[in-house]
C-alpha cells in the first residue's frame, strides 16, 4: 500500500468509474485497474463491486476510503507547503565565494536573489578555498562558488565554467607581449600565495609539467588587492584570471598576457554540502544562482570565462 495507490483508489471512488478516474489522473484504464488490484491484494479485501455502469464501494472499500482521503489530503497539503516554501525561498541564506570570484558575481547574483526571493535574509561571505570547504562542512554557509578543490568528498558539485589564468605584470612594464610561454615563467619574479592555496598548487603543477622552477619572490596570503598593489609597484608579476584585474587593465596600471604552451585554467563550481539539512529548499535558489552566473558570462561580464555545457 502506498500513497499513489490510495490516491488512485480515492479518485475512482469519487468518480464511480475507472475510465473517468483514469481521465482525471491523466492515466489509462489498464494502469488504474492494476493499481486497484495491487491495493486489493495488499489488504486482502475486495474494494469495489464492478458492473457495466461503473463501480460501487464494498464495506471494506468504504472503510478504507476514510483513511485514503486523509492520506491524500495530507500528501496534497505537503505538496502545497513545499511549493510555497521553495518559491518563497529559505528564511535566511548564506552564500560564500572565493575572493577572485566574489567581485565578479556577487553583485548580479545578489540582485537576482533579491528579485526572486524578497523574503529571504541574504548574507555573502568571501574567503579562500579552505574557508569555503570548512564553512560548508560546518553549515556556516549554505552554498559556495569556488574553484574546483582537489578533494570533493561530502560535496555536491555543479561545474559551471572554465577560467584561464594569465600572467599579470605592471602596466609600465615595457616589451610584454599579449602571449607569454609557460616555459619562461621561471624567468620572472612572482608574488603568489603560499601552499596549499589553490593558485599556488596550480602554478607549481604547471612548472613541474613544464620542467621549470618558479621564482617566487614574495608569498602573499592576504587580500588579492595587496597582491595587485605589489605588482603595480613593480615588485613582481603574478598569476590571476583576467576578471580579477579587469579594472586595473582598463586603467592601464596592470597588463596581462595569455599563457601559451599548456592548459592553464581552473574550473569554477557551485558547491553545497551533501548532508545539508535544508537541501530541498535550496533547489530554486541554486538554480537562480547558476542562471545568473551563466548570464554574467554570456553577457561578457566575466571576461575570459567559458561556460561548461
Amino acid at each position: 500500500m502506498n500513497s499513489d495507490d490510495l490516491e488512485c483508489f480515492a479518485r475512482v471512488a469519487n468518480c464511480g468509474s475507472i475510465s473517468r478516474a483514469a481521465l482525471e489522473l491523466g492515466s489509462d484504464q489498464s494502469t488504474v485497474s492494476r493499481q486497484l488490484l495491487r491495493l486489493e491484494a495488499s489488504i486482502c479485501s475486495r474494494l469495489f463491486h464492478r458492473s457495466g455502469r461503473g463501480v460501487v464501494l464494498t464495506d471494506a472499500g468504504r472503510t478504507l476510503l476514510v483513511h485514503a482521503r486523509r492520506v491524500t489530503e495530507t500528501v496534497e497539503e505537503a505538496r502545497r507547503a513545499i511549493h510555497a516554501f521553495s518559491s518563497h525561498g529559505p528564511a535566511a541564506l548564506v552564500i560564500g565565494a572565493q575572493a577572485t570570484i566574489a567581485r565578479t558575481i556577487l553583485g548580479p547574483v545578489g540582485t537576482a536573489l533579491r528579485e526572486h526571493f524578497p523574503r529571504t535574509r541574504l548574507r555573502f561571505a568571501d574567503g579562500t578555498s579552505s574557508d569555503m570547504l570548512s564553512w560548508l562542512a560546518s553549515g556556516t554557509i549554505d552554498a559556495a562558488v569556488l574553484y574546483l578543490p582537489a578533494q570533493t568528498a561530502g560535496l555536491k558539485i555543479d561545474v559551471l565554467l572554465q577560467e584561464p589564468v594569465r600572467l599579470v605584470a605592471p602596466g609600465s612594464m615595457p616589451g610584454l607581449e599579449d602571449e607569454f610561454p609557460v616555459r619562461r615563467l621561471g624567468e620572472v619574479p612572482l608574488v603568489l600565495p603560499s601552499a596549499p592555496h589553490g593558485l599556488r598548487l596550480l602554478a607549481e603543477a604547471l612548472a613541474s609539467r613544464a620542467g621549470i622552477a618558479l621564482h617566487v619572490a614574495i608569498e602573499c596570503d592576504v587580500s588579492i588587492s595587496v597582491t595587485k598593489r605589489l605588482v603595480q609597484n613593480g615588485c613582481a608579476y603574478t598569476l590571476l584570471p583576467l576578471a580579477a584585474v579587469a579594472d586595473e587593465v582598463a586603467s592601464g596600471t596592470l597588463h596581462t598576457a595569455r599563457l601559451v604552451g599548456a592548459d592553464v585554467s581552473r574550473e569554477v563550481v557551485l558547491a553545497t554540502a551533501r548532508n545539508h539539512a535544508g537541501a530541498a529548499e535550496l533547489w530554486n535558489v541554486l538554480q537562480t544562482v547558476r542562471q545568473q552566473i551563466c548570464n554574467t558570462v554570456t553577457s561578457g561580464g566575466w571576461p575570459d570565462a567559458r561556460l561548461r555545457s
